[in-house]
């Protein structure tokens, strides 16, 4: 069977490059030329681990292509993943592809839509003519773990009313129906539901330890402590139950908002989602309330960042709470100078030149009041500190993901402020 991936982001280029890795031949089109030939050279535009090795492997094996022919991809692929990371425009993509296919296609909707999308591009292609059978397919990637989250999926939902698609998703996926992966059939705007449900979800949980950790600061209680407790049991579980996280990703606002629109919009009020928002939004300033305690005043001192990517393996520093804390200090007068392996490029974009970016963590920690853990990069764990302390003008760290090992460095005779630790 051949696959069709439309989208050239970064839902395109992971969905693509993982089925060609089932052995299928994949076809992944985009009208951006050079983009699809960077692409083929294995040049990719984001950070994500592994990415970059099975896209060679397939390009090399002849099993991925990339094409900027629309019509030629449609007449071609029995089945197309519509995996772009906007849905603006969805619906015309949508019908220049069954236009132009030579039978009735399966369109699997893979990009982040609003509840009602597909049954509306069903609609479109209907009142035009036109065929193809629409499955609303969400799909759940980590970033820094999307090639594992593909492989090892919690589950595959297919919202569509076709028995044929869902054969023909199923035959594609069989190598994970066959492991037991559970697959869930249900209408489009369940299906599309779902996305935004799992993305609020795991923000309340979120926000609900960072509110305990704020707790146990003031009852000398542990929250690290207190979070693997919690997460030991199995109506709660450990995954997104660690202090100081926060709900970051490409993906993760614009959920949220797409939510609570369509709440909104009907009438109901979900009070848990505003009030994880709130909570989400506010740990810089509970993070500035920790430096300003230590150094009286943030105004005119100089403060390091350790990380600004939302969450290790990954250069995304959307919703990233350290790049809040960047902008937060810089606003109160700090001057902020900061590290990271690799989302600096996407940082410098965001926050233009109010920030020293610094080419090392040691460079970083140059003169600087305190010292933050921004993003809990396990390289972190592994610095030089008696380097690190001789660099810093006070010797201050804010560890504000718990990372590093808070014994040994009181010890050394830093000052260690984490998150939840009384």
């Amino acid at each position: 069977m051949q696959i069709g991936v439309y989208g050239a982001g970064y839902l395109g280029t992971v969905v693509s490059a993982c089925l060609a890795d089932f052995g299928t031949p994949v076809g992944c089109c985009h009208p951006d030329s050079s983009q699809m030939v960077a692409m083929a050279q294995g040049n990719v535009p984001f950070h994500e681990k592994n990415l970059t090795e099975v896209i060679k492997r397939n390009v090399r094996s002849g099993r991925l292509a990339y094409s900027t022919d629309i019509e030629s991809f449609a007449r071609k692929a029995q089945v197309i993943f519509l995996a772009e990371d906007s849905p603006q425009h969805l619906a015309d993509l949508a019908m220049r592809i069954a236009r132009a296919a030579s039978k009735p296609p399966v369109l699997s909707i893979v990009t982040p839509v609003p509840v009602g999308t597909a049954s509306a591009i069903g609609r479109r292609l209907t009142e035009a003519g036109l065929r193809a059978d629409i499955v609303s397919q969400p799909m759940f990637f980590t970033s820094g773990c999307a090639i594992e989250d593909f492989n090892w999926p919690d589950r595959i939902i297919l919202g569509t009313d076709s028995n044929d698609a869902v054969l023909a998703i199923k035959q594609i996926f069989h190598s994970l129906v066959m492991r037991g992966v559970p697959v869930i059939v249900t209408n489009h705007e369940t299906a599309e539901l779902v996305r935004e449900s799992a993305t609020a979800f795991v923000a309340t949980k979120i926000s609900f330890i960072n509110e305990l950790a704020s707790l146990c600061e003031h009852v000398n209680a542990d929250a690290v402590s207190l979070s693997l407790a919690l997460g030991l049991d199995k109506k709660i579980a450990p995954r997104c139950l660690q202090p100081g996280a926060g709900m970051g990703g490409l993906f993760a606002e614009s959920d949220m908002d797409s939510l609570a629109d369509l709440a909104q919009r009907n009438g109901v009020s979900l009070k848990v989602l505003s009030a994880a928002r709130e909570v989400n939004h506010g740990l810089a300033d509970q993070i500035i309330e920790k430096i300003s305690k230590c150094v009286q005043s943030i105004q005119n001192k100089d403060v390091g960042i350790l990380g600004l990517a939302f969450k290790p393996n990954t250069n995304s520093v959307a919703g990233s709470s350290s790049m809040r804390l960047a902008k937060t200090l810089i606003a109160q007068g700090a001057r902020v100078r900061a590290y990271d392996p690799v989302a600096l490029p996407d940082a410098r974009i965001e926050l233009n030149g109010s920030v020293h970016y610094c080419e090392s963590p040691y460079a970083a920690a140059e003169g600087v009041d305190a010292l933050v853990v921004g993003t809990g990069w396990p390289e972190f764990r592994g610095l030089d500190f008696n380097r690190i302390k001789q660099s810093l003008r006070r010797p201050l760290i804010v560890d504000t993901k718990n990372l590093l090992d808070s014994v040994r460095l009181r010890a050394m005779g830093f000052e260690y402020v984490g998150v939840g630790r009384g």
